[in-house]
């Protein structure tokens, strides 16, 4: 079970959800692998609506909206198949529990395993390019600082090109980001991106600046804020240099963000909270989450943290 206050299932549902791994374990045989992928993803459901009272109070439209809410934060549709078929799972065996039981799965689609987001890199991938870039003069610092900062906070692109210096929170290694509709959130970074950040903050942003006065960080060769253009030709460069043959975009960056901390376990809500992301489906269901928990959820599951 996790260890952090705010994961934890009231005590009806932590029974039922015991009784189900128990069942796997013992009845099924299952290895303690498969039983703790099962036993992640029914938490991490379980917890996106917790405020259900009780198994009967959960819907097929329920499930059918978080499974949506996965894909659009870009998970993988193998991924997203094996979560509705733990989920499915548990439920039926509720069923046969005894419990009253409302979802109706017949309902709700099944997921394609064939199917697979052109634009998300594993994260090896995504190292590789990362680490193609190499910073040896004041634009490849730059670049690297830029698709560091990106992998690590999930940024829009958008948000990327606009943020300010007085955004970054050099002490406690903070982004506050613009986002759409004038949102605002606070984003940790991830600690060898950070190290890039100061690096070029100190060594090739006032080279670049040319003495103008701006408060944008990226900056292009003549001191202005960089266009999107010229952020796709520094990533198509990378991506050619990395041997990366699969089409990517900026937006790769942010879908491989929410996917990898996903893969890794953390909680859906945390990522939709790092994202800056409400999908209209799922806007009843948000709670406050203090920025400490975000942290420690990033540093936790962030393949850079």
């Amino acid at each position: 079970m996790p260890s952090n206050e705010k994961d934890v299932l009231d005590q009806r549902k932590t029974a039922n959800l015991n009784n189900y791994i128990y069942f796997l374990k013992i009845e099924k045989g299952l290895s303690e692998n498969s039983i703790q992928s099962y036993h992640r993803d029914l938490l991490d459901f379980l917890l996106y609506y917790d405020n259900r009272v009780s198994i009967s109070d959960y819907t097929s439209d329920d499930v059918l909206n978080y499974l949506v809410s996965l894909q659009e934060l870009g998970l993988m549709n193998t991924s997203i198949a094996r979560k509705r078929s733990a989920i499915k799972s548990f439920f039926l065996f509720m069923h046969e529990e005894g419990e009253k039981v409302a979802v109706d799965f017949d309902a709700i689609p099944s997921v394609k395993y064939a199917q697979k987001l052109p634009d998300i890199l594993s994260v090896d991938e995504m190292l590789q390019l990362l680490m193609s870039v190499e910073p040896i003069d004041n634009t490849t610092l730059r670049n690297r600082a830029m698709m560091e900062i990106l992998y690590a906070c999930g940024m829009r692109v958008s948000e990327m090109l606009s943020l300010s210096i007085h955004q970054i929170d050099w002490k406690e290694k903070l982004v506050l980001i613009h986002g759409k509709g004038r949102k605002q959130r606070i984003v940790p970074t991830a600690d060898i991106a950070f190290d890039y950040l100061v690096k070029y903050k100190n060594e090739a942003r006032y080279e670049l600046k040319k003495q103008q006065e701006t408060d944008i960080f990226f900056l292009n060769r003549n001191g202005k804020q960089m266009s999107r253009m010229g952020f796709w030709k520094i990533l198509q460069e990378a991506a050619l240099k990395a041997g990366i043959k699969s089409h990517i975009s900026p937006h790769t960056f942010r879908h491989s963000f929410a996917t990898h901390l996903l893969e890794a376990g953390a909680n859906l809500r945390i990522v939709q909270e790092l994202l800056g992301h409400a999908s209209l489906n799922t806007t009843q269901i948000y709670t406050n989450i203090d920025t400490s928990h975000l942290i420690e959820v990033h540093r936790m599951y962030h393949p850079r943290g």
